[in-house]
This record gives C-alpha cells, structure tokens and sequence, in this order.
C-alpha cells in the first residue's frame, strides 16, 4: 500500500480527502501520496501562523536558535532515510542526496548564529537615535524541485529567525522528504511557527495573494516569478525571488585542460544539469578549446547516466515530465538545426524514466535556443572566444544574471574579469559553493533581494528607528 505522507498545520500531522501522487522519475512509479490543499487548508495554516506570530516574534533569540538547531539535529540523526527517500522522489544519485540533506543540517546550524544588526546612530546629550530590525510577520514559502530540502531549510530558518513564522508550501514533483521532515520536527517546534502544506500549483497563487501573508519567498523559474511579483503587489507584500539563471562559465588559455575538465563537467551536470547556477554556457578560449572539449568529453563518457539508487550512477533522471520533454525539445532543435554534437543527442523513446544523455555541443551559435535558453537538463554547450573583451561581452548578453565562473592560473586576471560580469555571484577557479553566511541572489532578471548571511535575513524584517529627544521640555 503508498504511504500517505501528512501535512503540518498549527503543531498537527493532517491529512485530507484528495490526495496526490508523487512519481519516482527513474522508474515513473507512483512513490507517496501527499494531501491536496486548498483554500480551507490555506487559511487553517495562515491564522495558525497568524496567531503563533504574536509569541514567536516576542521570543527571546537563544530559543528561537534551539528550536532551529533542534531542526537540525533531526535532519541529521534521519539522514540515512532522508537521502534514500530524496533520491526516489527528486532522482538524483544517493551521494548528492547525501550531499544536500547534511548541507541542510550544516546550513541551519550555521545561519542560527548570525545576529540581527541593531546599530546607535546617534547617543548625545541632544538625542538617542536607534535602529533595529522588527519581523516582517507571517511569511509564504514556495520551493522548487530540484533542490527540495535545501530550499525549504534556506525558507524556514532565516523565518524563525528572525521572529517569523511560515508556510511552506514544496513543489508538487518533491514533498515527501520535506514532509518527512514535518513529521520529525512536529514536537520540536512551537505549533503554527512552521506550517507545512501541499497542493497542486493553483496552490501557490492562493499564498501569493492571501492577506494575511506579509511576505513572500520564492525560488523557481522567472516566469513564475513575475507572476508572484504580480501577485504580490495588490497589497504589498514583501518577496525574495530566487529565479532563473542562464550561467557562464569562461576558460581562459592558461588553465589547464586536463586539471580543470572534470570540475567543469560536474559544474554543468550535477543534479543532471538541474541547478539555478549550473555552468549553462561554457567559454573556452581558442587555443586551448580542442583539448579541453576531448577532455570533458572523455571524462563524460566514464560516468553512467541511470537511477540514483544504483551504485555508481552519476547523472540521474530529469525530476518530472515536463521538464524531460523540455530538455528533449530544445535538444531536437539543436539537431534540426543542423548543429554539430560531441556527445549525446539521441535518446531511446521506449526507455522507462526520464532520462536524458549527458550531451555536449561544439560550438553552437549564440542564438541558438540550446545557448539562449536556460537549459536546466544535462546539456553542455562549448563555445570558442578569441579576446578577453568579446567574451565579457557574450558572457554579459543575457536577460539573467545568477552566477558565473571564470578559470585561469592568474587568480588576479580572475578577479578583474569576475568584476566585469553581470551576475550577484562569479566563482574563480571553481564552482557551486555557496556559503551561509554570504549573500546570494540575482542581477537583471535572475531574482530580487537575497538568501543566505545577514543580507538574507534582513529580507525577513523590517528596519524601525527609534528616536528620543532627550532634552525635551514636557513635563
């Protein structure tokens, strides 16, 4: 029998009538069924958090800090469960599950130590000036699939923290873990500071637009975030946006082909290429783009595409359907259009699962779809640059502005070319390590405000000046 996994609302494990499934992507069997809320599951969630607000927001630090880290312990003592079960609903191999469960524990532990800045302006005879930072309220969390874990953690402790409470809502595709995760901090946590919902993704528009929610986290694709930013502005209410990325990667002609292939091909394809800041477009510098394209291409063809649960598997499926047949139309259209392939391109219609092969382009054109596009699947695309100018310039033609990398033996240049990219973070000689106390977020249309650090939580607050005149004639 599937086991039906419940929801947290107001302290309570719940369950409703309608349910959904959740599918396992590597074999497209049904693995868990999961509540399916609406508006009366919506507003029972949103006046818990309504009325938890009142004590949480007034509860001293040192226990909101508790309460996190007792998130964290039990994410850590149910690892072994959690990353089996991550690996079957959102299909990635068990080493990156483990990777992204124990990130979640290490991210939640790190950012319950980071302090709200309260700073004196001004303290003289004359006047106290004083500014601090007071919670924003009840907050909505929505949450891809790709990362499920880590991004609901990134929602729900910088809320606690700062004296929030929240509902979360996970992606349709990847809530079980979460809420597995639900169920063992349920008696952790004081009832409604952590709501926990499912629903289809009519849901989401609900969270967006309903007026008792003060603020809105968001991480998915661009277009839905404009929608939610649409949403949102009926009556104000606060967002972070984590969005889309379409991230460069340059490789300039003094690197190392053969030190650095391996590290740029798990930059594009960990996670089968389904992460927000995957190297999307790589820039290799004519001299030395022959070499290092064999080299990522012989190292590609030692790593085996298939389910995450199987031994020595490297790349898994893509997560869901509509994201699999994405990936194979904009594939299609490299092929139709007449571009030359180094690895992949073909794929086996009568397989089961969503698998893609690890593909490689040679030098498609930059207005190729499979270049201009976020591709968000196993795709690589390699591209030729002859000057340093023009490839700050090709690197900078993009509507998004995530992440990028740049890789040479002169950490300096590095840096000066690092400066001149469009993009809220740019790694120099590696990539993918975001830490919890730095900000991250995106230029252009790759997101609005930030996660991670202090700059992260203060997007849960608002700032409050008090002012007293200390010479004041009242009395």
């Amino acid at each position: 029998m599937t086991k039906t996994y419940p929801n947290l609302i107001d302290g309570e494990l719940v369950t409703t009538g309608d349910t959904m499934e959740v599918i396992n992507p590597a074999n497209e069997e049904v693995v868990g069924l999961v509540p399916s809320c609406g508006k009366e599951e919506l507003d029972r969630a949103v006046a818990a958090a309504r009325r938890a607000f009142k004590t949480w927001s007034k509860t001293p630090i040192e226990e909101r800090r508790a309460a996190i880290m007792a998130i964290s312990g039990a994410i850590k003592d149910n690892a072994d469960e959690l990353f089996r079960l991550l690996t079957t609903e959102q299909g990635k191999p068990h080493e990156q599950a483990k990777g992204e469960i124990f990130g979640a524990a290490g991210m939640a532990a790190a950012q319950s130590t980071l302090e709200l800045p309260e700073e004196t302006i001004q303290d003289d005879d004359t006047r106290l000036h004083r500014s601090r930072r007071v919670p924003v309220g009840v907050v909505g969390g929505i949450v891809p699939w790709n990362f499920p874990v880590m991004m609901a953690i990134q929602k729900i402790v910088p809320a606690m923290l700062s004296g929030c409470t929240i509902v979360l809502k996970p992606s349709p595709f990847t809530p079980l873990t979460t809420l597995r995760i639900a169920e063992l901090i349920a008696d952790k946590v004081p009832a409604g500071v952590v709501n926990i919902i499912t629903g289809e993704d009519s849901l989401g528009p609900l969270i967006t637009g309903h007026p008792d929610i003060d603020k809105i986290t968001f991480t998915g694709s661009t277009a839905t975030g404009k929608k939610i930013m649409e949403g949102a502005s009926a009556d104000l209410k606060r967002i972070t946006l984590e969005l889309g990325g379409n991230d460069a990667s340059i490789v300039m002609p003094d690197a190392d082909p053969k030190k650095i292939a391996e590290q740029l091909f798990w930059a594009s394809f960990s996670n089968a290429g389904q992460i927000c800041v995957a190297a999307k477009r790589v820039y290799i510098h004519e001299d030395i783009y022959d070499e290092l394209s064999q080299a990522i291409v012989d190292y590609a063809k030692t790593v085996t595409v298939g389910d995450g649960s199987q031994q020595g598997t490297g790349v898994g499926p893509i997560q869901n359907k509509k994201q699999y047949e994405r990936v194979l139309e904009l594939i299609k259209d490299a092929k139709d259009n007449g571009y030359n392939f180094l690895l992949g391109g073909d794929k086996d219609p009568s397989g089961t699962g969503y698998y893609v092969p690890i593909t490689i382009l040679d030098n498609p054109p930059e207005d190729a779809r499979i270049v201009a596009e976020e591709q968000f699947g196993p795709v690589m695309p390699l591209m030729k640059f002859s000057t340093e100018e023009e490839v700050i310039q090709r690197a900078n033609n993009s509507d998004y502005g995530l992440a990028g990398a740049v890789w040479t033996a002169d950490t300096d240049k590095g840096v000066e070319i690092a400066e001149q990219l469009e993009t809220g973070t740019v790694w120099v000689n590696e990539y993918l390590h975001l830490s919890p106390f730095a900000p991250f977020g995106g230029h252009k249309q790759s997101g609005f405000g930030a996660e991670y650090g202090i700059e992260g939580l203060k997007e849960f607050t608002y700032p409050q000046v008090i002012t007293v005149k200390k010479d004041a004639q009242v009395a």
